[in-house]
């Protein structure tokens, strides 16, 4: 006999009724619990489509990750206090999906525009995808859609293996993360110190960043030279030929020794109120050549920064290495480049002190791992840049436990209350100024739908909507003949 029942009841060791070595109700018991609940005559006389169908309902299919396949990406843009932050979802044909975001103030297009490029894949396949589809990222936001794609399919590969993306990367070098954050301004000293008491003692942090650049000179008579040309105030504008659009060397400011001697006093208020046992890192300084930069990074030597960050912008690797060689507190750039080759053209020359990736456009979890792990070789530290939702506080988080020679991961949303429930974890993934590595699955993190909703671009308020607009928008894309 050979019908479909004798093939499965053979697969499984078992023989046809009437067989005296299979008792009845024994039978009887492995059918209900392999066909959930299918009576035995319906059981044996299915076809056998019908009978592995039911026998396996209950068979996890994580457990197939080589079968795996792309079906679908889909996108909410969350808004993370004034910063939008697309959130993507890549869905596979095993019911399992991972999360990934474009970088802060980015547009979801990045991320879109890859869908036609991935559809089919298997999302374990991470690093061949990455090269697939890295030659569509760029400098700046251009980053954030190769980057946004390359986190959700760690968030994938990690759930189909059932293990936590820093396991994938090769094992953790550390439990915790350590965090570092802005230091409050506040109203007047005393509503400072009382922020700064805040973040020491309530909320745990070991690790601050400041800034004091010559925005707060605006106004000041003899601080700043060609501020009647520039309004120093508008840094953070880029509309075409303002101060703000305008790469520091081509604004021609000056900051005199009055305009220093101010912006020391702040660096020096601060200082007190911290301490010195207390990293102090640095931003945001404003635009001007690296000679100024020079003067600035020598009058804060007393202070022992741990780092001045973005002087000038990242690409004028000769000018970095001027302000480098010339100043004692160390350097850092980066959150802006793309890929680790510049990266490695600064460290190669040794412009820079440290490397500062933003990992959300950088190219993801595993090229910031490469980035970080080419500085270990050449003496190089590396500190990661970030200022999004916690999927992508995540991926820095995997990223930074996987990295031997990481030193703190900034945290750009301390104050902002709804932040830390827009994500359901099994446990708190924040501690005192550290970020606890998750042992879950992938990345770790589930979105908390009801609260992501309150909190939608009202510009673009769909939740993980429909894009088929996007599943067929291809073009020739090989980059050689």
């Amino acid at each position: 006999m050979n019908t479909p029942s004798h093939q499965f009841l053979k697969k499984f060791g078992l023989r046809e009724p009437g067989d005296e070595t299979i008792q009845e109700q024994s039978r009887r018991s492995f059918f209900k619990k392999a066909a959930g609940g299918l009576t035995l005559s319906g059981f044996l006389f299915s076809p056998i489509e019908d009978v592995l169908a039911q026998s396996t309902s209950k068979v996890n299919r994580n457990s197939s990750p080589s079968d795996l396949k792309i079906t679908d990406m889909r996108y909410a843009v969350v808004m993370n206090g004034y910063a939008r932050c697309p959130v993507i979802r890549i869905d596979t044909n095993q019911g399992i999906y991972g999360l990934g975001e474009v970088r802060d103030g980015a547009s979801w297009r990045y991320a879109m525009f890859l869908k036609s490029r991935i559809l089919g894949m298997n999302p374990c396949s991470v690093e061949h995808i990455f090269k697939r589809i890295k030659q569509f990222g760029y400098h700046g936001r251009q980053g954030g859609g190769v980057s946004a794609v390359e986190m959700a399919l760690w968030d994938l590969a990690g759930k189909a293996y059932n293990v936590p993306v820093y396991q994938l990367l090769g094992g953790k070098y550390r439990d915790k993360i350590r965090l570092y954050a802005d230091t409050p301004e506040g109203e007047n000293e005393a509503d400072f110190v009382a922020r700064v008491n805040k973040r020491f003692n309530e909320q745990g942090f070991t690790f601050m960043k400041m800034d004091f650049g010559i925005e707060l000179l605006k106004g000041i008579p003899g601080t700043v030279s060609n501020s009647n040309f520039w309004d120093i105030a508008r840094q953070w504008t880029n509309d075409p030929m303002t101060y703000g659009s305008t790469e520091h060397p081509f604004t021609q400011i000056q900051i005199t020794d009055k305009g220093l001697d101010l912006l020391v006093q702040r660096v020096a208020m601060v200082r007190e109120k911290i301490g010195y046992e207390v990293p102090l890192a640095s931003d945001h300084y404003g635009h001007f050549d690296h000679n100024n930069a020079i003067r600035l990074g020598k009058a804060v030597e007393p202070y022992r920064l741990a780092w001045l960050e973005d002087l000038v912008p990242w690409k004028f690797t000769e000018q970095w290495k001027l302000i480098s060689d010339a100043i004692e507190t160390p350097t850092i750039t980066g959150e802006d480049i793309y890929l680790k080759e510049e990266f490695i053209k600064l460290m190669d020359r040794g412009a820079i002190d440290m490397v500062h990736p933003d990992l959300a456009t950088a190219g993801g979890i595993l090229e910031t791992k490469k980035i970080g792990d080419y500085g270990e070789e050449r003496g190089v530290a590396m500190a990661l840049h970030f200022a999004g939702t916690p999927v992508s506080f995540m991926a820095n988080v995997h990223c930074a436990a996987a990295t031997q020679n990481f030193v703190a991961l900034e945290h750009h949303s301390v104050d902002l209350d709804y932040w830390a429930s827009l994500v359901k974890t099994k446990k708190p993934f924040i501690e005192k100024g550290f970020a606890v590595l998750p042992e879950a699955p992938g990345l770790g993190v589930e979105l908390n739908e009801e609260v992501v909703k309150q909190h939608l671009d009202p510009e673009h308020s769909g939740y993980f909507l429909p894009t088929t607009e996007w599943d067929k928008d291809r073009s020739w894309d090989r980059l050689w003949s």
